[in-house]
């Protein structure tokens, strides 16, 4: 178990951020007419010219986006779009993606944002489960044929919105649209299965942006660089939309690229970058250095505790600000305090707003353990469960999927008293004495050996630090005739990578029960857009050499031997226990 940290000192920064954030959130429930797309048209009455998306071929300024928004809802109306009707949006990053969506919405409309990297099976189930009247299409992207109207994004598109007034909506032309109304359909990765649609609201789009220019300090003179997906919340919703809540502008970027990054946030002046941690990891990495920038904060999730302090100290980053979210989940973390490896807490004083908790996890059930009395079972602090979020008013309520059945699924019942209900996160975490809570593993991928859990995400952490090695997957392989999961390692190497310095770096710092038994040397790892590992294939394949081209390595017990047919044979028929 790792050492309780000392005692932290009141850090006044990170309480005046959460005032903030209290602050810009105290008076949304007051106005349930005032919708996001409403606020974006009093910023651009308010900031005019000042630039607010910058794109690399447009820069729409906040009077722009909102005028350009107004043409979309005009447009939507003719079009016959009413409450409720969704149109499906599959484009690339560019300032007219939010254009779009607020346009839609402002009348009532329910945009789907659709994963641009999706093809085939994947994209068609996307479209399926949001069944749209309308998809707008952005160049060089397939749709797939369907019952939408498809509409193609790009001159004629443009030709045919300039059509329509920029001019503020009248009364007359824009519905009762509130709070209540469902917005947007975003969907979950898929890093194992098809994604999920969640249903947004236009309470939480207007709850989440306004959180988050609290915490992040949004500020008019902020220029947010984002070259993470639109079509996700973190993206395309929340940190854009806190950067324009304060009259700031955003860098949009199609893609992150390694090579250009640095030169590109110090070229474009930008204040804040958002990240995903291996983002960092990539970057960190890279031989590239950063020229002088004016970054002021570094904000995302996944910033593990092997990597932060050394982004943040060969970068020059003054502060990171780390935290936990999901699109469907009912409570969020921030670590305004900048514990290096923790994912945030929630102080005290919000707990009533977050009513959150971690609950003993049954392994073997794959759900969370109940007691003699049929309750669940409160962590103590120090031990990792599942956490989960209370279902209750304001920012904790769960707006479910598109699916009843995946809904009811997410949602657990009878866990401290009968009748209560919360949601599962699908993640496990610890907490600290002091109320930080960490990331330990995604529900499932955590696989017993020798008796004993294996947190793949931990053994990753000590694997990706071993000389040679860029990147790191570890996953469990069943092995016939034994119990529990074997645990195996893809690797991505360098030139430097050697498997015998591989084996005494996890042999120093992993128990034996957790450290590597399979190697698997890939070219490189599959990755979702938001550099999220994908797993389940490399599980799937398994250490059978007949499934794949990629060098493969056991550890029997003496050093690390090439895993051909007849020793897999050997290992499998029960003559070689692992």
């Amino acid at each position: 178990m790792t050492a309780a940290a000392p005692l932290a000192k009141k850090d006044p920064s990170a309480s005046k951020a959460w005032l903030r954030a209290l602050e810009m959130t105290a008076r949304i429930e007051d106005a349930p007419s005032r919708i996001f797309p409403a606020v974006i048209e009093e910023l651009g009455a308010r900031f005019g010219d000042a630039p607010a998306l910058i794109g690399l071929h447009e820069t729409l300024s906040h009077a722009a986006l909102a005028a350009r928004a107004n043409k979309v809802a005009r447009w939507a109306l003719s079009e016959g779009i009413g409450k409720g009707d969704v149109v499906a949006l599959l484009m690339s990053n560019c300032p007219d993606y939010l254009a779009v969506w607020l346009g839609i919405t402002r009348i009532g409309g329910v945009v789907a944002l659709l994963n641009t990297n999706l093809k085939g099976e994947a994209l068609g189930h996307c479209i399926r489960v949001a069944a749209p009247r309308h998809i707008i299409v952005g160049a060089n992207l397939d749709p797939l044929n369907g019952r939408a109207r498809r509409w193609w994004h790009g001159a004629a598109f443009n030709l045919m919105l300039d059509g329509f007034s920029g001019a503020p909506l009248t009364d007359a032309e824009r519905p009762e649209v509130t709070l209540n109304d469902r917005a947007l359909l975003i969907y979950t990765s898929g890093t194992t299965g098809l994604p999920k649609a969640a249903y947004v609201s236009h309470r939480r789009v207007m709850s989440w942006t306004h959180w988050f220019a609290g915490m992040t300090g949004a500020r008019a003179d902020d220029r947010l660089y984002n070259c993470l997906p639109m079509y996700h919340s973190v993206g395309g919703v929340v940190a854009s939309g806190a950067v324009l809540l304060a009259g700031g502008s955003v860098i949009l970027r199609e893609k992150f690229s390694a090579r250009a990054f640095w030169r590109d946030v110090a070229d474009n002046d930008a204040t804040i970058f958002q990240y995903i941690g291996e983002l960092c990891r990539y970057l960190l990495a890279s031989n590239m250095e950063a020229p002088p920038h004016k970054l002021r904060l570094a904000v995302g999730n996944g910033l593990s505790g092997d990597v932060w302090e050394a982004f943040q100290d060969r970068f020059a980053i003054p502060q990171v600000l780390e935290f936990y979210a999901a699109t469907e989940g009912n409570f969020s973390l921030y670590n305004a305090e900048g514990r290096p490896g923790s994912i945030g807490r929630i102080p005290p004083f919000l707990a009533h707003r977050f009513p959150t908790a971690i609950v003993k996890f049954d392994d073997a059930l794959g759900v969370p353990a109940r007691g003699p009395d049929g309750l669940c079972i409160a962590v103590a602090r120090g031990e990792s469960g599942e956490a989960i979020g209370k279902i209750a008013g304001g920012a904790a309520r769960f707006e479910g999927y598109t699916d009843p059945a995946a809904s009811e699924k997410k949602i657990l019942r009878d866990v401290f008293t009968p009748g209560d209900a919360w949601v599962r996160s699908g993640d496990l975490m610890r907490q600290d004495a002091q109320g930080f809570f960490y990331f330990v593993d995604r529900v499932g991928d955590t696989f017993r050996w020798k008796g004993e859990n294996v947190a793949t995400t931990e053994v990753a952490a000590v694997a990706a630090r071993a000389p040679g090695v860029k990147a790191a997957n570890i996953y469990g392989v069943a092995v016939p005739g034994q119990d529990g999961k074997a645990g195996m390692a893809a690797l991505e190497v360098g030139d430097d990578f050697r498997l015998d310095g591989f084996r005494a770096h996890c042999a120093l710092r992993l128990p034996a029960y957790a450290r590597p038994i399979f190697v698997r040397i890939v070219e490189s790892l599959a990755v979702t857009e938001t550099f999220k590992q994908k797993k389940h294939a490399l599980a799937r394949d398994g250490f059978d050499p007949a499934a794949t081209a990629d060098p493969l390595y056991v550890d029997c017990g003496a050093g690390w031997e090439p895993l051909d047919a007849a020793l897999y044979a050997r290992i499998s028929s029960g003559l070689i226990r692992l």
